[in-house]
């Protein structure tokens, strides 16, 4: 019963993924907002609706038997899997071209963002005050970017990435945009209960759950997303989407978390992987440096990342 729910979580996510890529592309020439700021906001909370909900239920399941499990683990281990295997698959299915925007203003939010989280951890818990000051953040984040795209002179007709046939009502797109969010949000617990319950009768451990098998079943709505983007020639919504949910993860999800209760982690967890989450940021902005341009032998390399923190997870 589980692999048929596994099958069925991973159509739900593509149809939904198909979905959230047409609405958010409508609205973005409705409203006058790019394509990337898109994918930087609604593209990217639509696609962090699953880190956000399984966060939260296991925190409340675990209770005070080391949530970190589930929440922490989850979150750190969907950003690295974001940026290293859902950014590389992306750009080997078609290069992505960075904008300047992207580097001045996008990666150093995510830098930042990342070494405050960094910092609120280093006494090994989030408090729920600390968790309010990260909503916060993001909150200011989403205004700033929604006001600022619409008075940029860089209309969205302009956008090489825009697909001008998408000319629907704007209600249609937000239909598309909610059906698009529910399909992640059903097909990714699908996902993750199934892959989940498969992956504990095979004895692997629950750290180890997190933050591979509930981290890359919580990025599939992003991998999937991303690459539909490319294939459609949409690079700018596929990027905004990735980096703009890295953001989401870190503000959102274990902010909003820590608010409804403090979230520990281990040492283990703040001396290894949060530092394999500051390389991977690091290395991507030197990657989108050189030429400005995410080519397929970046993609590779980004993927074969993403495959050795996997593998050091488990000789660890």
């Amino acid at each position: 019963m589980d692999y048929l729910i596994l099958l069925l979580g991973f159509a739900a996510l593509i149809v939904g993924g198909e979905f959230l890529v047409k609405g958010s592309v409508g609205l973005a020439l409705k409203v006058g907002m790019s394509s990337l700021a898109i994918g930087m906001t609604i593209v990217s909370f639509g696609t962090s609706v699953p880190e956000l909900l399984v966060s939260i239920q296991a925190v409340f399941q675990e209770g005070a038997n080391h949530p970190e499990h589930m929440s922490v683990g989850n979150i750190v281990g969907s950003n690295i899997a974001n940026l290293s295997l859902v950014l590389g698959v992306t750009a080997i299915i078609a290069p992505v071209m960075v904008s300047k925007i992207s580097l001045v203003q996008d990666w150093p939010v995510l830098m930042g963002a990342s070494l405050l989280a960094t910092y609120f951890m280093m006494d090994l818990v989030v408090t729920w005050t600390e968790g309010i000051i990260l909503f916060s953040v993001l909150i200011v984040f989403t205004i700033y970017m929604i006001v600022r795209s619409i008075r940029s002179k860089e209309s969205p007709e302009d956008d090489p990435d825009i697909d001008r046939d998408n000319q629907k009502s704007m209600w249609l797109n937000i239909l598309f945009i909610a059906l698009g969010i529910t399909g992640l949000a059903f097909g990714s617990t699908w996902l993750v209960s199934s892959a989940t319950n498969i992956a504990t009768s095979f004895d692997v451990s629950p750290f180890v759950i997190g933050v591979t098998v509930l981290a890359f079943g919580t990025s599939v709505p992003e991998l999937v997303t991303s690459a539909i983007a490319a294939f459609k020639g949409e690079t700018d919504l596929a990027l905004g989407n990735l980096m703009g949910s890295n953001i989401f993860n870190i503000l959102s999800v274990l902010g909003l978390t820590a608010i409804l209760t403090p979230v520990p982690l281990t040492q283990t967890i703040f001396d290894t992987d949060i530092i394999w989450m500051l390389v991977i940021v690091v290395l991507v902005l030197l990657l989108m440096l050189n030429k400005r341009k995410l080519t397929r032998w970046k993609g590779v390399f980004l993927v074969l990342f993403y495959l050795v923190y996997v593998g050091m997870l488990f000789m660890r």
